[in-house]
């Protein structure tokens, strides 16, 4: 690995801050990349990736209670030691275009969203040993950010201010998925008007380019779509149709002895999106959830919910949730297998099961693709290449649906999970060499 402290100020990275992971790329003078490594205790090998977690917790020394933060698989070790006494912090990129999450209480501190993305990247700095005030940073964005009727104007300026906040004095943004066609194109020595599929934990996006080696800047974008689903979402297909009936979606309960009522939906709504469980254990929320479960229709499910979420199990489920949906990717089926309390799930996933339930995410996969097209001027028979990234990409589904649409030979992947961050280098790159020749 190269050492970064002898090389000339400011560095050129590209940073993917994902919805699930955040990847940090440098790009070299020579046009070379070089995906910077992530160590955490108890873990024999670097990672390319680092979870976007963040992790809070106190620790009394002598008289003064003093705060500690953690964030990758570092935070998800100090959570699972004691998760009653910690402050997990997940899917903040999922929040940036909500104008409804402006701060939230981290024990005794309001932090507003800013400030909690920019901890998440202070500590993202440190663990590749840099100075945020000595580099020059292009930082991925979505097309359509996540989350429901979504402010994209909001959500990029809250990106560029969590940034800043985070002591980053050279900030620009890029498309994700033009990013991650400056890479595949690095590949191509002929022209070629190519179709880039980046699948996130939040977002997908799709971006048409035009490339050709000889241009100065090598890739033109002729259109862009985005849409606020992706891997996420397809966890959430198998919470819904496995997990969600056993922790009591479907019962019912009575007020005051009057008619059946279902459950609260909104609970479940909740359990189906990771990143919003955590926010479920609140007082008041406890409280109507043990209300509820006096006169539901089947008592022990709730209380297997109740449970899940006073014990901030959340996090092991999703995992557990996760490694099925990986799993149905190499095989016809797989097992789900969860157990806490008296919850106990063994459950087997059929491939033709879970393709079945995603298949309205597949049409909106479609949708968006074609209005990506059509922004750019062009149909299917116009592209030349189709490159797809992104974990979401190795569904079957999901590739099938682009070799359907243009062709086996011309549908292409690789580096699943750093090429968005080795194109945003490599944009920053570029864009200070045309600085300096306009200088």
């Amino acid at each position: 690995m190269t050492d970064i402290s002898t090389m000339t100020s400011p560095l050129s990275l590209g940073i993917d801050f994902g919805t699930t992971n955040s990847v940090v790329v440098l790009s070299h003078p020579d046009g070379a990349t070089e995906t910077l490594r992530f160590t955490f205790p108890d873990r024999d090998t670097p990672s390319d990736t680092c979870r976007t977690l963040l992790c809070f917790w106190q620790e009394e020394e002598g008289s003064r209670i003093i705060q500690h933060e953690a964030i990758g698989e570092a935070a998800i070790d100090a959570w699972l030691e004691d998760p009653a006494e910690t402050r997990m912090i997940m899917s903040v990129k999922s929040y940036l275009a909500q104008k409804s999450f402006r701060e939230t209480q981290v024990f005794s501190k309001r932090l507003t969203l800013e400030t909690l993305i920019a901890r998440f990247l202070a500590s993202l700095m440190r663990a590749v040993k840099l100075d945020p005030a000595q580099v020059s940073v292009t930082v991925g964005r979505p097309v359509t950010f996540a989350g429901d009727m979504p402010d994209d104007a909001l959500g990029e300026k809250r990106l560029r201010d969590s940034f800043k906040a985070a002591g980053f004095s050279h900030v620009s943004l890029a498309w994700e998925p033009e990013a991650a066609g400056w890479r595949f194109a690095q590949r191509l020595t002929q022209p070629a008007t190519i179709l880039v599929g980046d699948f996130g934990g939040g977002t997908s996006d799709f971006s048409v380019l035009h490339f050709d080696p000889d241009r100065p800047d090598r890739t033109r974008p002729l259109g862009h779509s985005g849409t606020g689903i992706a891997g996420d979402q397809f966890d959430n297909r198998i919470i819904s149709n496995v997990v969600a009936p056993l922790l009591g979606r479907d019962c019912t309960y009575r007020v005051m002895g009057g008619e059946p009522l279902p459950v609260p939906i909104e609970w479940y709504n909740a359990l189906g999106h990771w990143h919003r469980l955590a926010l479920m254990r609140t007082p008041r929320t406890m409280r109507d959830m043990e209300d509820v479960c006096r006169t539901v229709s089947e008592p022990d499910k709730l209380q297997a919910f109740i449970d899940l979420v006073e014990d901030q199990q959340g996090q092991s489920l999703y995992r557990a949730v996760s490694a099925v949906k990986t799993a149905l990717s190499h095989a016809d089926s797989a097992e789900l297998v969860f157990r806490h309390g008296k919850l106990n799930i063994r459950h087997t996933v059929t491939r033709s099961d879970f393709e079945h339930w995603i298949t309205p995410d597949l049409e909106r996969f479609n949708a968006t693709i074609e209005r990506a097209l059509n922004n750019a001027g062009l149909n299917a028979a116009e592209i030349d290449r189709v490159f797809l990234t992104g974990g979401t990409s190795f569904v079957p589904a999901v590739r099938q649906l682009f070799i359907d649409r243009f062709g086996a030979d011309r549908v292409d992947t690789g580096g699943e999970f750093v090429s968005v961050a080795e194109g945003l280098a490599l944009i920053n790159r570029q864009n200070r060499v045309m600085e300096n020749q306009c200088a």
